[in-house]
């Protein structure tokens, strides 16, 4: 298969390769069943598009290869009703990369260690040069954790385009979280195989959930393709099936599905109950009740202790 260098993943594209690849990428690893589509804008094509209903290969390929689009591409009017009823509302490329910049420049000890910004650009610096201390080595950085909330098509995990404009950004230029990850493996690994050893270890640390099942898939597709990009770049081959296979399930455990609010997939059933401020004071409260069931809480894993935790739990500062 050839993986053309464009904006937007062709679903169908992937499913002709592997439809096993795409069935990974629209897993979800909490219920063990499919992403949901969490929105009513695809309502109109049938009940199997309803916002409770899960996302199957079958309902995005054929004659719905296309359906799914970046946001760039959507409809005026479908961009408007998702800002007004989700909030949902994506970041120029230059914001992402100067609030990423501040997070290295404390890692560092030091500002413009990736890039140099220039108003609303920036120019990448040729080689990253890390600390002389041993506990800021380049292999530190690849394992520092990094996480992207509300992700939608996690333009702060990879930038393979910028998400307000549409335009393409070069590799070397990319300035995610991820990207700067797989930048740094690719100018210190020595060989191939130390470099597939990293490049897995930085998809491992990166992080981040959304409510809405197409962003989710699109950041997933990004972050799958990201890799493909650098793979051409760094080995001067296309990965094979098992090593897509193998990233695509590193990135759908990482980038997973939750309702922020409850911390449980979208539009569960919950029941748990929480203290909320009474609208008059501070200090009285009174008892909410949220359907719910706390074993629905979304699921996470470890790849370093080789566990599965509840995100609720690390958020409590249970772990």
């Amino acid at each position: 298969m050839q993986f053309e260098e464009k904006l937007d993943v062709i679903e169908e594209d992937i499913a002709q390769y592997s439809r096993e690849l795409l069935d990974i990428l629209l897993k979800d690893r909490t219920t063990n069943e499919n992403i949901i589509w969490a929105t009513s804008d695809y309502i109109s094509h049938g009940e199997l598009y309803a916002a409770t209903e899960q996302i199957y290969a079958s309902l995005i390929t054929g004659v719905h290869s296309k359906l799914i689009q970046p946001r760039v591409a959507k409809a005026h009017e479908q961009k408007n009703s998702r800002t007004r009823d989700k909030a949902e509302v994506f970041t120029p490329s230059w914001i992402c990369n100067a609030q990423n910049n501040l997070v290295d420049e404390h890692w560092f000890g030091r500002p413009n260690v990736f890039n140099i910004p220039q108003d609303n650009t920036w120019t990448a610096t040729e080689r990253i040069v890390f600390p002389e201390d041993k506990q800021h080595t380049w292999k530190h950085y690849v394992d520092a954790r990094r996480i992207e909330v509300s992700c939608g098509e996690a333009p702060y995990l990879v930038s393979r385009y910028d998400t307000v404009t549409g335009d393409p950004i070069e590799l070397l230029s990319r300035i995610g979280f991820l990207d700067r990850k797989l930048r740094v493996v690719t100018e210190n690994a020595s060989d191939e195989s130390e470099w597939l050893k990293w490049a897995y270890r930085a998809y491992e640390s990166v992080y981040g959930f959304e409510f809405q099942g197409d962003n989710l898939l699109l950041a997933r597709e990004n972050l799958l393709y990201t890799f493909i990009d650098y793979m051409r770049y760094a080995l001067k081959r296309t990965p094979t099936l098992n090593e897509l296979k193998k990233v695509a399930t590193i990135i759908s455990w990482n980038l997973w599905q939750m309702d922020g609010l409850t911390y449980g997939p979208p539009l569960c059933d919950i029941q748990e109950e929480m203290n909320q401020l009474s609208l008059f004071d501070f200090i009285e409260t009174e008892t909410l009740i949220v359907q719910k069931p706390a074993q629905s809480r979304c699921k996470i894993k470890d790849w370093r202790s080789k566990v599965i935790v509840e995100y609720y739990s690390l958020v409590k500062g249970e772990r």
